[in-house]
């Protein structure tokens, strides 16, 4: 496919934004398709997080004779399960430092969560996130950390530490903000220290379809329980499927205006990479909405996207390239100040709040799932 041809590498050549895929297994990486999706969709970077894992892992023979290994070496159920997940983050990151190499260290990044039960243990991430970015031993690992109250301070001091970080399950505008402030801190450290941070890097996960979610389905339930009007009624249908994108395009607003700030202009100065927002989650929940939307709607420059493989292809068979992340602002503003409405009644601040807790646990859960399978998988293996 030529540029033309491809929507994914118009998007990164002609509007500056980074398409990276959402999902890692050793499948993809030992059947040469991650190869294939760089070098024919235009991928550049990749993410994972505990339920791709708990994916990948489980049911999968692919991963056996290294489990067996393990449990040959008297290791435990974790140490097998960090045993594959490293070994997958390295050869991917070896597949992707061509990548890496050519864009000068901006993209060709493959990220790793820490534990998601250590999500508001600040210590515990800050040790987790240095074992796992020296265990890895490589340049272009991408250490994810919750963005929680208790996780950005561990994301300020590793950042001050020369490790490159995805902060993960943003949601609200000022979380962000207290992100790419937490990365400023984090850099005048390094930088106050005599250290080099032209080659650290780190975005900001941005979360998308799961705020429509959440809000479709809480107007839809005040739709059921019966209108006073016609008017209500359209205000209420007015905002589906629109309240993410409208976030999203305030967020970036807020970057443009940090990177202008004195503090940040003096970072740059000295080789400081900007935090790049990424936007996640970006597969459509409502089959009534456009498939490639949380694409479409959100391509810009400074900007990272990773789409799960089915928005991938979609996104290279119809998405419709242009720069639109600047486009209705004010409209943007006035979507989200709407929702004061007495007719529409959404407390945007206790939704984020809300998608946090469970974002958290949707982490949570899969790990510990992948782990159950997991010391299953060990104890049928080791009897055989």
């Amino acid at each position: 496919m030529t540029t033309a041809e491809n929507p994914i590498l118009q998007i990164e050549q002609t509007y500056g934004q980074s398409i990276w895929m959402d999902n890692l297994s050793r499948t993809i990486i030992e059947s040469g398709e991650l190869k294939k999706l760089i070098s024919e969709r235009g991928i550049c970077g990749i993410t994972s997080n505990p339920a791709i894992f708990e994916k990948a892992i489980a049911g999968n023979a692919i991963y056996d004779a290294d489990i067996e290994a393990g449990i040959g070496d008297g290791k435990s159920v974790m140490e097998i399960y960090e045993s594959l997940v490293f070994e997958d983050i390295r050869n991917a990151c070896d597949i992707f430092k061509p990548v890496y190499d050519e864009t000068n260290g901006l993209d060709g990044y493959v990220s790793i969560e820490v534990p998601p039960n250590i999500a508001n243990d600040t210590e515990s991430t800050i040790n987790e996130a240095r074992r796992y970015y020296q265990a890895i031993g490589r340049e272009n690992v991408m250490i994810k950390i919750p963005g929680t109250v208790k996780g950005l301070p561990a994301f300020e001091q590793v950042i001050s530490e020369g490790i490159n970080v995805n902060v993960t399950l943003l949601f609200s505008v000022d979380s962000y903000i207290e992100t790419f402030w937490a990365y400023i801190r984090g850099l005048e450290k390094r930088a106050a220290n005599g250290e080099d941070i032209s080659k650290l890097a780190s975005v900001a996960s941005f979360f998308l379809s799961r705020i429509d979610s959440n809000i479709d389905d809480r107007i839809d339930k005040k739709l059921a329980a019966g209108v006073d009007t016609l008017e209500q009624e359209a205000k209420l249908k007015g905002i589906k499927g629109k309240v993410a994108i409208a976030n999203a395009k305030i967020a970036y607003q807020k970057f443009k205006e940090i990177i202008q700030s004195d503090r940040w202009k003096a970072l740059s100065a000295k080789g400081a990479q900007v935090q790049r927002l990424l936007w996640a989650s970006t597969s459509t929940k409502n089959p009534e909405y456009s498939d490639v939307m949380y694409v479409d709607e959100l391509i810009g420059p400074n900007t990272v996207n990773t789409l799960p493989p089915s928005t991938i292809e979609a996104c290279a068979d119809h998405c419709s390239p242009d720069s639109r992340i600047e486009t209705a602002v004010d409209e943007a503003y006035q979507l989200l100040d709407s929702l004061k409405d007495p007719d529409i009644d959404i407390n945007l601040s206790e939704v984020m709040d809300e998608l946090l807790d469970d974002g958290i646990d949707k982490f949570v859960k899969p790990f510990e799932s992948l782990m159950s399978s997991l010391e299953g998988k060990v104890k049928h293996l080791a009897a055989v």
